[in-house]
């Protein structure tokens, strides 16, 4: 500490300690908060880059129930309406858990 020919007295010197201390304190607390804040910006990215990914995913299959859907309707026969309708219900269910995998 400088002197600057202004003699402390014990009291003062004392604040001056705590007010270093809280001033410290708090330095470390901003150091954490901006790592935590980093970590954060990372996370988000990452959560951003899957959700693209999801939506992706979910497009290619909306595209492939549609082109299925018009395909089955062109070539329907009597034989071939169950499995059909089979093969719809499922790309049916597999778009449902895309679109709950979106909502979460």
């Amino acid at each position: 500490m400088y002197n600057f020919g202004v003699v402390m007295t014990d009291e003062e010197k004392e604040l001056l300690n705590t007010f270093e201390a809280r001033l410290r304190h708090l330095i470390y607390l901003h150091d954490e908060l901006k790592r935590e804040n980093a970590d954060l910006k990372q996370a988000l990215a990452h959560e951003e880059e899957e959700h693209q990914r999801t939506q992706e995913a979910y497009k290619e299959l909306e595209r492939q129930y549609t082109d299925l859907k018009t395909a089955t309707t062109i070539s329907l026969n009597g034989s071939d309406v169950k499995e059909t309708k089979l093969r719809l219900s499922k790309l049916v269910r597999e778009v449902d858990k895309c679109i709950a995998l979106l909502n979460e």
